[in-house]
């Protein structure tokens, strides 16, 4: 986080727009959050026009907006949410699915970050607590993806890995059976072949075989390893971890089974995607940006730049809502796509020029 930058950053997202020289206007982020914003609901503490798993990711990217911008103007959303649905379902935002509560977890690391508020970290240690019961050593070991104990999925134990290892970080010293277990589900992970010949993750295991079931590589599943494996490498000071990610970063960003005309397309769109897909992108360029922050040469700026600039010019209306479609045209706006924007606009990379900030053409 360059959070000796924020007061700067945060004029220039005021402005509206992040001038860039003489040439074209670069996306800013903020009124993008404003939208997601206003889409939020203040009574129920979600996000209704999407699902409860989404709405973890929306409180996340508008809580890693704040941070980074230093605008805190919504910090109220992360403790209206905090409220309202702490006791829903299992309660600290636990459920059925272990997935759902390593995103929450996820937020309240973030929500820790952003306010000190030791209740949030101490919320994310008990979602992390409650992910590991269920992880055993069917098929080697791993999380499976619920609590019935039926399908060992990749994202709930990429999820592990990422909030487990924020978590031992944070934590310090009492920290440390966290950093073990992180690296214990990523050393399984690797072995597992959910990482196919490509280098893309599928979704999981096929519970007969134990085998990659070589189901979709949605892009979230590309995007969290990334931020698992930044998260490893910063509580361990072991750079292998970055390398992988590296490697692994290599061919999400120039597989065009993703990117369509150069463009992150999830493998849904051209049919129609479900209420959960419409969050993954978001999620994607998210963790892509985290590497691309940790490694020196980041070398993922000009694609992130280029994702921004097109969806700013061919996915946003005059109200800067977001849709589904980055390439254009805008449909299916909600909470989940808003949320998406808001992650890939966050994740520009920005250093000592405006003109720095502009998408690649």
């Amino acid at each position: 986080m360059r959070v000796g930058r924020a007061p700067r950053l945060s004029a220039l997202l005021m402005a509206g727009v992040l001038v860039v020289g003489c040439g074209p206007q670069a996306p800013a982020d903020q009124p993008a959050v404003d939208v997601l914003v206003r889409s939020y609901d203040p009574r129920s503490g979600v996000w209704p026009t999407t699902g409860w798993w989404n709405s973890a990711n929306a409180l996340t990217a508008l809580t890693n907006y704040m941070i980074i911008s230093g605008d805190h103007r919504y910090r109220w959303v992360v403790e209206n949410t905090f409220t309202k649905k702490r006791n829903a379902a299992r309660g600290d935002f636990t459920n059925d699915f272990i997935d759902d509560t390593g995103w929450w977890a996820l937020a309240w690391i973030s929500a820790y970050d952003l306010t000190g508020d030791t209740r949030y970290l101490q919320t994310a240690q008990h979602d992390v607590d409650f992910m590991w019961r269920y992880r055993d050593d069917v098929c080697g070991g791993g999380l499976w993806w619920t609590v019935d104990r039926d399908y060992k999925h990749a994202i709930t134990n990429e999820l592990f890995v990422q909030a487990a290892a924020q978590l031992a970080q944070r934590l310090g010293e009492s920290g440390s059976v966290y950093l073990e277990r992180a690296v214990t589900v990523w050393n399984w992970f690797e072995a597992s072949g959910m990482i196919n010949n490509e280098l893309l993750v599928n979704d999981g295991l096929d519970t007969a075989t134990c085998r990659n079931n070589g189901d979709t590589a949605w892009t979230y599943n590309q995007g969290v390893l990334l931020g698992g494996l930044v998260a490893l490498a910063s509580a361990t000071q072991d750079d292998s971890y970055l390398q992988r990610a590296r490697e692994l970063a290599d061919a999400s960003t120039t597989s065009q089974t993703l990117n369509v005309d150069g463009v992150l397309t999830e493998p849904c769109e051209p049919s129609g995607c479900d209420v959960d897909a419409p969050s993954y992108k978001g999620i994607y360029v998210r963790n892509l940006g985290e590497l691309n922050r940790a490694l020196d040469d980041h070398p993922y700026s000009d694609y992130l730049r280029h994702q921004a600039f097109t969806a700013y010019h061919h996915n946003r209306t005059e109200d800067h809502e977001y849709g589904l479609h980055w390439a254009g045209p805008v449909k299916n706006v909600s909470g989940a796509t808003q949320q998406s924007a808001v992650d890939l606009l966050a994740a520009i990379p920005t250093i000592d020029t405006p003109g720095n900030i502009a998408p690649s053409p």
